[in-house]
């Protein structure tokens, strides 16, 4: 199995892992601003964009990834993020540093974990069975994604995703699917931002708890006036956060 992947600029290395639903050109200013001092390759993860015929849980999304990125900045959002962690429990030599933006290590409670596993097979059915026009209308109708600007939503891009990649995916690696990762983090080694939007209050305590599970190693970094798609809502203070962080790990310049 390949991933489909898309490079642009020169220099370290950073890779791209999108959020559920999206694709590897989903990524706003970010990506045009990483590649000014990177190589950056933007991956669509299993399931998605050119990906969609690959069906793979998370720890085989981890490895298809390191496979498509080689050794790298990996940086992740939201499903990216949590594939990202991945990379670095399932293959860490691959990893330089990672940067997860608005991620979970999973749910620990296991009937909780039930209950959204529940919840994603049932969306996979709906997928499945409305199509993905419809799809993307109903998930960006979300309060979650109240703050995205219109140029940012990228309806458009999202269409070109399949019901049966999209619906494998959540049955794969939604996050009722995934095994936690709490007892792994302290394991990371390597430089770790962990980001969310300061308005996304669920995100912002799951970002500091696990830069603290990680350790010093790890910092949090809370977005001012974005919610869960920090990157897309509020790009120039993202970028704004990760550029020096970056370039104190890399070298970049």
């Amino acid at each position: 199995m390949v991933l489909h992947s898309e490079r642009d600029g020169a220099g370290p290395r950073v890779v791209l892992l999108h959020g559920f639903g999206q694709t590897c050109r989903c990524w706003g200013p970010l990506a045009p601003a990483l590649a000014a001092h990177h190589e950056v390759v933007r991956v669509d993860a299993p399931g998605h964009g050119g990906s969609s015929t690959v069906a793979a849980d998370l720890p085989t999304a981890g490895r298809l990834i390191a496979e498509t990125g080689g050794r790298a900045v990996y940086l992740g959002y939201s499903m990216g993020a949590r594939m990202a962690l991945h990379v670095a429990t399932e293959v860490p030599d691959a990893v330089r540093a990672l940067v997860l933006v608005g991620g979970t290590p999973g749910i620990e409670d296991g009937a909780t974990r039930a209950e959204r596993h529940a919840a994603d097979l049932a969306l996979a059915d709906r997928i499945r069975t409305g199509g993905v026009d419809a799809f993307v209308e109903r998930w960006l109708a979300q309060p979650m994604f109240a703050g995205l600007p219109a140029e940012a939503r990228f309806d458009d891009e999202r269409r070109r995703n399949t019901a049966d990649g999209l619906a494998t995916s959540l049955e794969l690696a939604g996050t009722g699917a995934q095994r936690p990762l709490w007892d792994a983090l302290p394991a990371i080694g390597v430089p770790v931002l962990v980001m969310a939007g300061a308005d996304d209050e669920r995100y912002a305590a799951i970002a500091a708890r696990t830069a603290a599970a990680i350790g010093d190693n790890a910092r949090a970094a809370l977005v001012p006036g974005a919610g869960h798609s920090a990157h897309l809502e509020q790009p120039d203070r993202v970028i704004d956060l990760l550029l020096p962080w970056l370039g104190a790990v890399t070298g970049a310049r």
